[in-house]
């Protein structure tokens, strides 16, 4: 049996992908990213239940603070990641983060359009003025989307890990 999410979440809907709620059937393609050697950037592999709580923990934060990552799918119905804002309880601000499970969809424009409406729906209903993104600091690719969603890199901003830049995110002007 496969449990839906009960919690009050929107839909974001892009002219490809589709933000949704993320749900139990989104755990096999969990566990798919794991095992790949996609997760360098984001802590390297882990036990099949660190992949699990994950999935909880970000089903938690919908329900404690009302956001969280996103399930990513396109129109045809491809799960193909996760994008969304996070704020956890030991980092020194709110993050707006990708990942891109299926690397058929990498390099297409889908995350970059996921974080845009992800950021917008921030800014613009959870009115946060400013976000940030924590990226490696060798993972161009996440660099290029954090750059065309027109972010800065801020030196002088906090870090959770020296290996990460920190890209500043603002509210457009109106």
């Amino acid at each position: 049996m496969t449990y839906a999410l009960a919690l009050p979440m929107p839909t974001l809907t892009t002219e490809r992908p589709t933000l949704r709620p993320p749900s139990e059937a989104d755990f096999a393609a969990q566990l798919a990213f794991n095992d790949s050697t996609r997760t360098r950037f984001v802590g390297g592999r882990r036990d099949r239940q660190w992949v699990w709580r994950g999935l909880l923990a970000n089903i938690g934060l919908w329900a404690l603070r009302g956001y969280g990552f996103y399930s990513v799918d396109t129109h045809q119905g491809d799960f193909i990641g996760r994008i969304g804002v996070t704020f956890r309880d030991d980092w020194p601000e709110r993050e707006i983060g990708w990942h891109i499970w299926d690397p058929a969809f990498e390099g297409k424009g889908h995350a970059t359009e996921a974080a845009f409406a992800a950021r917008d729906h921030a800014f613009d209903v959870l009115g946060w003025g400013t976000a940030v993104s924590y990226i490696h600091r060798d993972n161009t690719a996440s660099r290029k989307v954090a750059e065309r969603l027109g972010a800065v890199i801020d030196a002088t901003a906090e870090r959770p890990d020296d290996n990460d830049v920190v890209y500043r995110h603002q509210r457009r002007a109106a």
